[in-house]
């Protein structure tokens, strides 16, 4: 029901501080379009896709692509969604958002706003290979129950590396983590040898946050800030 997969959006005050970020992790730029008034700039690893907005909105938002979007907003509402917004009309970009239980904030776009990548999925930038947008969630029930309405697959949940639930879909794939793990959504990287990876981005005065989820061993794990406040958990582990 969301359509496709398109982006993380993100506000930033200073885009350019952003791209520069995320081009020290090994991210690349996509072409963008001319739909926003506003700087906007995409980030990919090739399964990642960040978009940069220096404008104000709920942020982080996840954004999909759905043809006809004005015309399907009933299917929503039947699902008992309050709409956060419409913008619908023969003159405007049409877009719609609502929020899922925890307040996640979804964005469904009537067209793509920037150009396919030549980037391959198995790309990986220096943070390894990307898993989830994880979300912090108090309780995993009526959270999953939402998300499968619209299509995807929630998975049962787990302990470790700290006590979170999968939720799968079609081109994003959702974790939901406890607020105490880390009050904020979550970018997750998985790789084996993540220590070797973090060590490299040290030595590019990448700066590791305090705020590393309790438990997790620091010199085999990591998280990291970018400019506009997005963390980025780094986890050893199979992908």
């Amino acid at each position: 029901m969301l359509g496709q997969f398109l982006e993380i959006s993100v506000t930033t005050r200073d885009i350019r501080a952003s791209v520069e970020f995320y081009e020290t992790l090994g991210f690349t730029q996509c072409r963008t379009g001319d739909t926003w008034p506003h700087p906007y700039g995409v980030l990919t690893d090739g399964r990642l896709f960040i978009g940069l907005h220096e404008y104000r909105f709920p942020s982080p938002a996840i954004t999909t692509v759905r043809p006809g979007i004005a015309a399907l907003v009933h299917e929503y509402t039947d699902l008992g969604i309050k709409l956060a917004f419409a913008k619908t009309g023969e003159d405007s970009f049409n877009e719609i958002g609502f929020r899922d239980p925890s307040g996640q904030m979804l964005t469904i776009l009537e067209a793509r706003t920037f150009f396919p990548t030549e980037r391959r999925a198995t790309d990986v930038s220096r943070c390894g290979y990307f898993t989830e947008f994880s979300i912090p969630c108090a309780d995993f029930g009526p959270e999953s129950a939402f998300w499968e309405k619209l299509g995807f697959v929630a998975h049962e949940p787990e302990d470790s590396p700290y006590v979170r639930q999968s939720i799968t879909g079609d081109g994003l794939s959702l974790g939901l983590h406890r607020p105490r793990t880390l009050d904020r959504p979550m970018l997750v990287f998985v790789e084996p040898q993540m220590a070797e990876r973090i060590a490299a981005l040290r030595a590019l005065d990448v700066r590791c946050s305090d705020e590393l989820p309790r438990g997790l061993d620091p010199d085999a794990n990591a998280l990291i800030e970018s400019p506009e406040g997005t963390p980025l958990l780094l986890l050893t582990g199979e992908s």
